[in-house]
């Protein structure tokens, strides 16, 4: 397969941990785990895209070296996972003997693993406690409240978080300058803005607008990304600052009118206020607001009705201040 044929986000993605964006206190502690070899049981919890996965595939590279073929196992939530599996996949490859470099062990990776049954993850505490002596296991899970307590309390856990922007945008130049891609910088701000803190997300807009227009411009981006234009919700903030409803509110209508789901407009109308120039005062109470509008939203409350409230409180709030 040639190079122009891999999707970025393989071709970029890291191969050791110095190389993973973000999060350093959990890539610290994987880094120590690399060099002292005793890894314990991990279950590694965040938002998608934040580099669990790769950041267990570097970490299994730098224990294992040229054995990792051999010496690791992953299964996705793609895989069928359930208590079968469990008890011959996994448990065939964890009684299985492989050549490891000496104090080491084979890894098991579980992608997505708050996907699996209760009753699978049953069988699974069984299999970490009964080979611990040369199986570890790396659970990556986006939600570890649907982990069962008993193989929390086997694992330690890392949390991960989404990245900041300046990390994003550090990765997206990098990539930019390898493939030579044109582009300018409002071009990439709008990548960084509705990536989301997703690196996988943000590789992958940056990918499919260039294959679609070749240059990486503002408008480029939101044709691809399909997101509520941010330049509109500006111009409906200012005039929520201003008190003019109406005029806000009809800008709004244009974004419901074309067809955009309630709470696309409403998460990217509160990352236009963390981002807008205003009283810090009032921008808290702005963002207080449309966080009570979007809890209403995911109680099934999905209507313009709801939205034009929001809008005349933010503005009642810009009148009381001035």
């Amino acid at each position: 397969m040639g190079d122009f044929e891999i999707p970025w986000v393989e071709k970029y993605r890291p191969q050791v941990l110095e190389d993973v964006v973000g999060n350093e206190r959990a890539i610290q502690q994987l880094n120590s785990i690399a060099l002292q070899g005793n890894m314990p049981n991990l279950l590694l919890v965040g938002p998608p895209g934040c580099g669990k996965t790769t950041s267990i595939w570097c970490l299994a590279r730098q224990m294992l070296g040229d054995s990792v073929k051999q010496g690791v196992c992953e299964l996705n939530a793609s895989d069928e996972r359930g208590i079968e599996v469990v008890r011959e996949k996994i448990k065939a490859f964890a009684q299985q003997k492989v050549n490891v470099p000496p104090n080491m062990h084979k890894v098991i990776i579980l992608d997505e693993a708050d996907s699996m049954t209760a009753s699978a993850q049953q069988a699974l505490r069984m299999i970490m406690t009964d080979y611990t002596n040369t199986t570890r296991f790396a659970l990556a899970c986006n939600d570890s409240s649907k982990i069962i307590e008993a193989i929390q309390s086997r694992c330690a856990i890392l949390r991960f978080t989404r990245l900041n922007d300046a990390e994003v945008l550090q990765r997206l130049l990098r990539i930019t300058d390898q493939e030579s891609v044109t582009y300018d910088d409002k071009g990439m701000e709008a990548l960084v803005f509705t990536a989301e803190g997703d690196m996988r997300n943000a590789i992958n807009n940056l990918q499919a607008t260039v294959s679609a227009f070749n240059v990486v411009n503002f408008e480029n981006v939101f044709r691809v990304c399909d997101q509520p234009h941010p330049d509109l919700l500006k111009s409906v903030i200012q005039k929520c600052t201003e008190g003019q409803f109406t005029t806000a509110a009809d800008s709004l209508q244009v974004l419901w009118i074309q067809g955009y789901s309630p709470l696309d407009i409403i998460g990217s109308l509160y990352r236009v206020v963390t981002n807008f120039s205003m009283n810090e005062h009032m921008q808290l109470r702005y963002l207080k607001e449309i966080a009570v509008l979007r809890m209403r939203m995911l109680d099934g409350v999905c209507t313009l009705l709801q939205v034009h409230g929001c809008l005349a409180k933010l503005c009642e709030i810009s009148l009381c201040q001035s």
